[in-house]
């Protein structure tokens, strides 16, 4: 087996800021597992990363005789997970003039080197993440095709409640540990996914398709709808659609999240609400990191995007289309505007300032800490990249 190695397009990085400013793009969830994670499973091995260097210690490079660079905003089926490992040696296979995946036993190579190798075109369909918003309306059918090979290889553990209330059950998967009170699961539309040690509440009514990760917590009388995933170790409560929270991050109150993004350890505070439909419902234009514009989505439906460390104060309002950025924390009546730069502070009545790093950093060490887990010096320095990086978006808007 060759060494798999998920790399970072340099185009396709920037248009999936925020969330790429703290993880490679191949780290971004959607469906049941991460980009990283689906390429584990269909080559039973462990990936590598080839990203920004201030996050390559957090994401290591593993190179060795045969590299396998595959593109990190790929996600894999059968037909091109068997082009991708057929590959010859120093060829690259192209489809649409963008590379798919590379085979080298350079241990040095970079995106821009593609044109030194034999060039091998692949002809079939295959799905690849290229904007924020194809996170949630990509993630359903990703939920479907990670619920396809999950099954394929395992059985799920049994419901013992007998006042929860099951419908499809043959496309409903539990993993071990898993507690369920007195729920309405419903995988008619759409196969549903409940992770290791996962806990959902009394009355909460699920649709699938949607994917649950390992320690998740769902609240009371929560309403999720279709085509949502919660990942690992986070907590929900009231209606949440169409959305995707990467890991670690809480919407634990009553308020509306529809057809948006949440990165890792966000808060959103009580009531907090988003509008994903616009009133003349014309289609939603989102911030674009690259062109620093706002650019037309092509969707009547699109929610919030929020980078990761970023919190919302109790009943904060969330336009149609709002970008957050990276440890930002927002608060006060209102609604936000459409893109609040990372390490920014306050709401748009009160105005924002630039959030002091130290103090930023403080809050973000102690929200990892609190959830034991390890916040250490490379996870410092990473934001600290970031606040430099930023900090030109911030003296535009503060």
């Amino acid at each position: 087996m060759p060494s798999i190695i998920l790399f970072d397009e340099p185009v396709l990085r920037a248009q999936l800021l925020p969330f790429t400013y703290t993880r490679p793009v191949a780290a971004i969830r959607c469906g049941i597992h991460t980009i990283a994670e689906k390429w584990a499973n269909c080559y039973r091995t462990t990936p590598s990363y080839l990203t920004e260097d201030y996050l390559q210690a957090g994401f290591a490079l593993k190179t060795s005789d045969d590299n396998l660079f595959i593109n990190g905003a790929l996600c894999p089926d059968p037909s091109l997970a068997d082009a991708i490992i057929n590959l010859p040696n120093e060829s690259v296979l192209f489809a649409n003039d963008e590379i798919l995946a590379v085979r080298t036993a350079s241990k040095t190579w970079k995106p821009d080197q593609a044109v030194n190798l034999s060039k091998i075109i692949y002809s079939g369909s295959y799905l690849m993440i290229r904007h924020i918003w194809d996170i949630f309306t990509k993630n359903g059918t990703q939920i479907k095709a990670d619920f396809d090979q999950l099954i394929s290889i395992r059985k799920s553990e049994p419901i013992d409640d007998p006042y929860t209330r099951c419908y499809n059950t043959e496309d409903i998967f539990i993993e071990t540990g898993v507690n369920i009170k007195a729920a309405i699961l419903n995988a008619e539309n759409g196969p549903i996914y409940i992770g290791r040690n996962a806990t959902i509440q009394e009355g909460a009514a699920i649709q699938g398709p949607f994917a649950m990760g390992e320690g998740s917590i769902i609240a009371q009388n929560a309403k999720i709808r279709m085509n949502t995933s919660i990942g690992p170790f986070c907590k929900v409560g009231g209606e949440i659609g169409g959305s995707v929270l990467f890991g670690y991050s809480n919407k634990g109150h009553d308020g509306y999240l529809g057809n948006s993004v949440l990165g890792e350890w966000c808060n959103l505070g009580a009531n907090t609400n988003n509008s994903n439909l616009k009133n003349d419902h014309t289609n939603v234009k989102l911030h674009n990191y690259v062109s620093d514009k706002l650019e037309d989505t092509g969707l009547l439906f699109c929610g919030l995007f929020m980078g990761d460390y970023s919190k919302a104060g109790i009943s904060t309002m969330f336009n149609t289309g709002t970008v957050v950025g990276v440890n930002v924390n927002v608060f006060g009546a209102g609604f936000q505007p459409k893109h609040i730069p990372s390490f920014s502070w306050g709401g748009n009545a009160e105005g924002f300032t630039e959030y002091r790093f130290q103090k930023a950093l403080a809050v973000a060490k102690d929200t990892v800490n609190r959830r034991n887990v390890a916040f250490d010096e490379s996870n410092e320095k990473v934001l600290n990249e970031i606040f430099i990086q930023t900090k030109q978006h911030r003296d535009k808007q503060i």
